[in-house]
């Protein structure tokens, strides 16, 4: 059994007697192996330590308590920006003394780590949950789309500012395009890579050019980050064609069959890319909040030989549409014992909604090239064209909340309510320097 003399907590600098005669001295951290001690020693590294190997823990400083923190005022001479803080690496800050990552909770913590962003706007922190985003859902959608709408119908609040996990902010940014609609002024989510503690944190740059881009004319909801792997510029994406490309590169988030909306850089310089966009209105236009969602909808990536019964698990279970990733221009598998065509044909007749959209994600579907494709038509599974699977299922789940009917619901499925469709593909939507080698 370890003597302990008080209880140590994390923080607190402890004298570590071990078995042997050994003694370790540092500020003791969370660890997450309940069978190791972990310790930060004075010359800056960590080590661990077995429990079992410990004779003795004597507490020589407990950790400091902070101070009530006091709220960071307005100066009433910048403009304001409501920024909404939802988790992910960039709403977070490793704390030294525990060597824990804690989520960011004030303007004042945000201010210290990202102070340049108060020199461009006044800052109004909000803190509508703190996740994970593969944690997040569609009741986080709507809770922080109802939120949000409360900012854009505020005339003093010049944007709005999210910061997300990366992981599924392409989600987000689909379900806000869709339950926001047409806005009077910019919607804004950005991220970060690599934590604030890291030289290499692509935070920094992401947050100045998010705040330049939160006070622009482009009044959409979109996603802001670096353009490329060196601190040049962010792009500003179109929150419902965009997408996360890379597991850990600082520009993982790329446009996708559609053009940037811009560029932005530090200084506050914006270039505009694509200007068919949506401009801020100047008479603060009313924004229609429409936050529904029904999560009863599926998102399929076929697969070579894949058993057409796991269709009926869905129906099974209530769920009223899929979306299905096929192949090439929109082909499942449609002869041979695990032949599709007639389970989707059984599923649709007894109610389900049924959509295609490309696994390739650039370009678009076409059923009338191959006879697959025309087999699928027939028996009605709808094409969506060339949007992205993710904004699929996100627009379905939206759709359907709102719609009943196999025509009025395939007549918003294949309308484009807020550009999540480009009838004007070529080459030049896809960028030459994504394809190069990483």
């Amino acid at each position: 059994m370890i003597k302990t003399q008080n209880v140590p907590q994390a923080g607190d600098r402890v004298k570590v007697s071990v078995e042997g005669g050994r003694i370790e001295k540092g500020i003791l951290l969370d660890s997450h192996d309940r069978g190791v001690l972990l310790l930060k020693l004075d010359n800056g590294y960590n080590i661990g330590l077995k429990k079992e190997d410990i004779f003795e823990i004597n507490v020589i400083k407990k950790k400091k308590k902070q101070k009530k923190k006091e709220e960071l005022k307005l100066s009433g001479k910048k403009p304001i920006i409501d920024f909404y803080l939802t988790g992910g690496t960039i709403s977070s800050k490793l704390d030294p003394e525990t060597g824990g990552v804690k989520w960011l909770i004030d303007a004042k913590e945000l201010f210290s780590m990202y102070p340049d962003i108060f020199e461009i706007a006044d800052i109004r922190l909000k803190t509508p949950f703190s996740k994970a985003s593969e944690n997040m859902d569609f009741n986080d959608w709507i809770r922080l789309a109802k939120m949000i709408g409360r900012s854009l119908k505020n005339s003093h609040v010049k944007g709005v500012i999210i910061s997300h996990g990366t992981d599924f902010l392409h989600y987000t940014s689909s379900a806000l395009s869709f339950m926001l609609g047409e806005l009077n002024k910019p919607v804004i989510l950005t991220y970060s890579q690599r934590s604030s503690d890291r030289g290499s944190s692509d935070a920094q740059l992401n947050l100045i050019c998010s705040a330049h881009m939160a006070l622009s004319d482009v009044a959409e909801v979109m996603l802001v980050g670096h353009a490329n792997i060196n601190d040049n510029y962010c792009y500003a994406l179109q929150g419902n064609k965009c997408r996360k490309m890379h597991s850990s590169r600082r520009d993982t988030f790329r446009p996708i069959n559609c053009k940037p909306i811009s560029k932005i850089w530090a200084n506050g310089k914006i270039e505009m890319v694509n200007n068919n966009v949506n401009k801020r209105s100047k008479k603060n236009k009313k924004v229609k909040v429409d936050a529904v969602f029904d999560d009863r909808v599926g998102l399929i990536k076929f697969y070579p030989g894949q058993d057409p019964k796991i269709l009926d698990f869905y129906r099974k279970k209530g769920y009223r549409g899929i979306i299905i990733e096929m192949s090439g221009l929109g082909h499942v598998i449609s002869e041979g014992k695990n032949n599709w065509i007639p389970k989707l044909k059984e599923i649709i007749e007894r109610g389900m909604f049924v959509y295609a959209v490309p696994q390739t994600l650039y370009g678009r579907l076409d059923p009338y090239v191959y006879s697959p494709g025309r087999k699928l038509k027939e028996i009605g599974v709808v094409f969506l064209k060339d949007i992205l699977p993710e904004t699929a299922l996100v627009k379905l789940g939206y759709v359907l909340a709102k719609t009943r009917g196999r025509i009025a619901v395939n007549k918003f499925m294949t309308s484009n309510l807020v550009g999540e469709f480009n009838d004007k593909l070529g080459i030049d939507f896809i960028e030459e320097d994504f394809w190069k080698i990483l």
